[in-house]
């Protein structure tokens, strides 16, 4: 017989249907005339009941070992069920234990535990229903994003996790070596002596695939990247992580127009099909960690997001009727709570900011006319401020090579960039999404933390 899975058994199936099941139990309740075991097996919030009577083969033994944390497989035929809430159950003919769990010692019990102490326990804490939920959503924005983009013919690249330039540019790299650590070759100079390493040049762990899918788009026009990126930044704050993934469209023959346009559209289309797609563990979210989940979702589809440039909005919030922790000037970069503000206080609904200062953004965002501004965009949403980062490209190679000269980096370490400019430069835009962040932002988690399955942050690596 094959393995049925549970929401698909407590969404179509039907009484006297024969099935098989197999999970892990959530609880157990012994009668004198019969016992109850809810199980499940990830595939939905809920749990399946399955009803098992004295007459059952092995019985007292399997009684015994069925406790909270066991696997099992169960066949038998679906009931409709007398208890409230729920439609169906299993009326169990045989059931067999796979791995026990010790009642005395494992950590996961019928009782709310901390998100704290489910990060010490990383092994277990996706058993839990919160968890369940976290990467049940997680998994359909991942199938949201790529049936967005193959719907729109892009190609999906992948860009290389090791690379020798800093996109961003903020020096906060993974250094790569294959080292021994403990016997580094040295120049005459006391200098670590990069020629003699693996690659024959200092290499890191990639912050962004960007540069790569600049590359790509120039031959396939629509590209994305999907993939981990990481960061060595020191900061143990619930909005960073050291490893997380990001998505990353770039599209030839499209200036910042297009850009917000499709970022736009992006946005809604995962938060409609994670509605369509995941809609009790989205109302799980609503009542359990943030009541405002299933209204953001509604903010996200059902709203045309505010544009405005960013010295309108500097106008606004220095205008605004609200004292701010960091300043307001035009020049300066926006913080989160002034994103929040615009977001949340001002529109209240999505905003995107436009036509950055140059010295507050990378090398590689088109000039302005003004030669003052960016092409740059940030969609801002409500509760968690910048989602959406991109701009327009620098298609023209003389503006760019003086842009990178102002600004001190090497032209040399990144010829092939130039290069792009030199062979058949098209006008360019994309943007990068955190996935994290926006896992995060769906869900009303409040810790980065706790929307991926293995968290990477300072001291932190054990699972």
């Amino acid at each position: 017989m094959m393995t049925r899975r549970i929401a698909d058994i407590l969404k179509s199936g039907q009484p006297d249907e024969s099935v098989k099941v197999q999970g892990w139990v959530r609880t157990k309740r012994e009668l004198k005339e019969f016992a109850f075991v809810e199980v499940n097996d990830g595939s939905s919030m809920a749990n399946l009941q399955v009803v098992l009577n004295p007459d059952l083969a092995d019985y007292g033994t399997i009684i015994k070992q069925l406790n909270t944390g066991a696997s099992v497989e169960v066949e038998g035929v679906l009931v409709e069920s007398p208890a409230k809430g729920q439609r169906i159950e299993l009326k169990a003919s045989s059931a067999k234990v796979f791995g026990e769990a010790d009642p005395e010692t494992y950590p996961l019990q019928k009782k709310r535990h901390s998100f704290e102490f489910l990060r010490d326990i990383g092994h277990l804490r996706s058993r839990t229903n919160t968890f369940g939920a976290v990467f049940r959503v997680r998994n359909a924005c991942a199938t949201a994003i790529h049936k967005f983009f193959q719907e729109r013919d892009f190609l999906w690249i992948h860009a290389p996790i090791i690379t020798a330039s800093d996109c961003e540019g903020a020096g906060e790299m993974f250094t790569v070596t294959g080292f021994n650590l403990d016997k580094v070759p040295r120049t005459e100079k006391q200098e670590i002596d990069y020629t003699k390493d693996f690659f024959g040049r200092p290499a890191y762990l990639t912050v962004s695939g960007q540069l790569e899918a600049e590359i790509m788009a120039m031959a396939f026009s629509n590209v994305y990247t999907f993939g981990p990126t990481f960061r060595a930044e020191n900061s143990n704050t619930s909005r960073h992580l050291a490893e997380f993934w990001m998505v990353e469209p770039e599209m030839a023959f499209c200036d910042l127009q297009g850009d917000m346009d499709l970022a736009e559209e992006f946005l809604k289309y995962i938060f409609n099909y994670v509605l369509e797609n995941c809609p009790e563990d989205m109302e799980f979210f609503n009542q359990r960690i943030d009541k405002s989940v299933l209204e953001t979702a509604d903010n996200i589809i059902n709203n045309q997001f505010e544009r405005l440039t960013y010295t309108d909005a500097i106008k606004l919030l220095e205008k605004a009727d609200k004292k701010f922790e960091f300043p307001v000037s035009w020049g300066l970069d926006l913080q989160s709570e002034h994103e929040r503000y615009l977001a949340e206080e001002k529109f209240k609904k999505p905003v995107i900011v436009t036509d950055y200062p140059a010295k507050i953004k990378a090398f590689y965002m088109r000039l302005n006319d003004d030669e003052q501004t960016v092409r740059a965009m940030d969609i801002l949403a409500p509760k968690i401020g910048e989602i959406i980062g991109g701009s327009q490209r620098e298609e023209r190679l003389d503006v760019l090579e003086k842009r990178i000269e102002t600004l001190g980096i090497d032209a040399e370490t990144i010829w092939w960039y130039l290069d792009l400019r030199r062979f058949g430069t098209v006008p360019h835009a994309g943007f990068g999404l955190g996935f994290e962040r926006l896992v995060q932002f769906m869900t009303g988690m409040a810790n980065i933390r706790d929307v991926i399955p293995f968290p990477r942050a300072p001291l932190t690596v054990e699972f």
